[in-house]
């Protein structure tokens, strides 16, 4: 159930005023992040040339062919984007580099500014959620912690339709395969989390805007690493062990990535990716 799918510090929780002119430029960055992105994240082939089929008829690119981008769920005469489908800059170690080198070297400057605009945007980011929805760390972990259960209980269920509201559809795809091919090799799996978690931590936090006019048009994306203890035994048709052992805990590290919209009603945290490092 740690099977991961992306190959991806510390979070600044401090408050900032109105938006820079920095803040712009990192909406208008991601703005068109999202646009190229987007139709990477769902398998989409190159748009055909524009122009007339054989037939005459025009040619309509797949991902607009109804009028409704990749993603988005088409209500009335209102496009909703319920989520952007992919995770925005994923997490990845930032190799240690040494202080001389930090304070002395161009490569080194270059490094200290990179890390530095890594955690401006994690701290815009919290600002954003905070300021929009009340966030604090505490509920969010707990939140956070109990949807890590759920969905493993599930998952070792091969539940997948009570998966789907905890996941976005792209995650809830995935996960349906993985379920699949789980289920081509073992009959049944039990799995047991150990409560509590043995450390839970925030690793990125991320924001993406869909509108340079309207900071609030906008998806929240945080990365988190949970440290649990579990049992793990799976079993074959005829009910006999082939893996694990249910009696000894086994020390996992999971990382998942966590997303809200800040700007639909009654919008909640799901999953939308997970990282191996």
């Amino acid at each position: 159930f740690s099977s991961l799918t992306y190959n991806g510090g510390g979070l600044i929780a401090g408050k900032f005023g109105g938006p820079s002119p920095l803040h712009a430029v990192q909406v208008l960055e991601l703005v068109v992040h999202l646009n190229h992105a987007r139709q990477m994240s769902s398998g989409a082939v190159a748009p055909a040339p524009a122009g007339p089929t054989p037939s005459g008829a025009p040619v309509t690119p797949p991902s607009v062919s109804k009028g409704v981008p990749v993603g988005a769920k088409k209500v009335g005469l209102k496009v909703f984007m319920m989520s952007p489908g992919f995770v925005y800059e994923p997490y990845c170690v930032r190799e240690p580099i040494p202080f001389w080198k930090r304070l002395f070297t161009r490569s080194g400057w270059t490094r200290t500014k990179e890390d530095v605009i890594l955690e401006m945007k994690n701290a815009y980011a919290v600002s954003r959620l905070r300021k929009k929805t009340g966030y604090t760390k505490k509920q969010f972990y707990d939140q956070a912690f109990n949807i890590y259960k759920e969905v493993n209980k599930l998952m070792a269920q091969g539940d997948t339709s009570s998966l789907r509201k905890a996941l976005t559809d792209s995650m809830h795809s995935t996960v349906k395969n993985e379920i699949k091919r789980r289920e081509s090799k073992w009959k049944s799996v039990h799995l047991e989390l150990v409560e509590p978690a043995v450390s839970i931590r925030t690793l990125r936090a991320r924001m993406i805007g869909l509108d340079k006019n309207d900071l609030d048009k906008a998806f929240i994306q945080l990365t988190l690493e949970f440290v649990t203890k579990q049992k793990f035994e799976a079993y074959n048709s005829k009910g006999e062990v082939v893996s694990g052992d249910k009696s000894k805990e086994v020390l996992v590290k999971d990382i998942w990535v966590f997303e809200r919209s800040l700007f639909h009603p009654g919008a909640y945290w799901r999953v939308c990716g997970r990282i191996t490092l």
